[in-house]
């Protein structure tokens, strides 16, 4: 735990010095990564989603693809094709940019949904069927998303069974007056995340996911996460609760942040801290306005929190 931790905190430290002021959505990315899960951060332009992004992505000395999502992409472009090679006489696959270990999707929600459903088996099962053949993706495998969710004109809104795939949705907010200052400050001599260097190996990496599973959850610990999800099932402001996958996507994200933390246990404050980032994006609150979606999501979910008896 020792050794684990000391990684982890060189890690967090290290992204730090590209987003300032915001250890809260730091952490929170770090326990996305550590559950073998992906991330989606939504949030207004300019507060340093693609910053933070890119952070992470440097901070693991992992191959790297960065894709800007637009409307006019196709699934090819993200997957790959075969090519026709004349003086041979047949067919030969190019590899995609999801061929790698850490994908940043920028601004995801731009693309049709047909192309962001190319997504969907690589995040759910870490491989892609492409022409009838299944080909495996690299470990790790993390999918960074980002998009903008108060500009609806030439946006395509993630579908539930795309949003149910990250672990994680994570907004970063504006910085205080005094951050603010300092983040000008950094920037005189370029963007501080070009600087930032890689800290932690793939292997390294992946014996952390492997410890997070061995985090212990106590059954009261376990039943107080379940029912907490049934709640939102049943509450009468959402027409949709959160699926199995959900509940098993909350219960590895209680486990990665009580190993965050430094801790081989997780308690009941664990799970009522990653219930909102975890179960928001997954439930649908009703009502048919767009827009305060996920503000009504996670009102109701504040709700379940406080009517939910706490073990103790």
């Amino acid at each position: 735990m020792q050794a684990a931790q000391t990684l982890i905190d060189q890690l967090i430290r290290n992204i730090e010095t590209a987003v300032i002021g915001k250890p809260e959505a730091v952490k929170l990315s770090i326990v996305a990564l550590l559950t073998e899960g992906h991330l989606l951060i939504e949030d207004s332009p300019g507060v340093g989603k693609t910053s933070l992004a890119k952070a992470i992505a440097k901070s693991l000395n992992c191959t790297f693809t960065r894709l800007q999502f637009t409307p006019d992409m196709l699934p090819s472009d993200i997957l790959g094709s075969s090519v026709f090679l004349p003086n041979l006489g047949q067919f030969e696959f190019r590899p995609g940019p999801i061929f790698t270990n850490v994908l940043l999707a920028d601004e995801i929600n731009r693309t049709t949904p047909r192309t962001q459903s190319a997504l969907l088996e690589a995040m759910n099962e870490g491989q892609v069927s492409i022409e009838g053949e299944t080909r495996p993706l690299q470990r790790p495998f993390f999918v960074l998303a980002t998009q903008n969710p108060f500009e609806f004109e030439g946006t395509f809104p993630l579908p539930e069974n795309q949003l149910d795939r990250f672990t994680l949705c994570i907004s970063i907010g504006y910085p205080d007056p005094k951050v603010e200052r300092d983040i000008l400050t950094k920037h005189r001599d370029g963007q501080p995340s070009d600087k930032v260097q890689s800290v932690i190996e793939g292997a390294q990496l992946a014996d952390l996911q492997r410890q997070v599973r061995q985090v212990v959850v106590e059954d009261s610990v376990s039943d107080y996460l379940l029912q907490i999800v049934t709640e939102t099932r049943k509450h009468p402001d959402l027409t949709l609760g959160a699926s199995t996958r959900g509940a098993l996507t909350f219960y590895r994200a209680a486990q990665a942040l009580a190993f965050v933390e430094g801790r081989h246990f997780v308690s009941p404050d664990d799970v009522k801290r990653i219930a909102i980032p975890t179960l928001a994006h997954r439930v649908i609150s009703k009502g048919l306005v767009r827009e305060g979606q996920r503000e009504r999501s996670q009102s109701a979910i504040r709700q379940i929190l406080d009517r939910v008896r706490v073990p103790t």
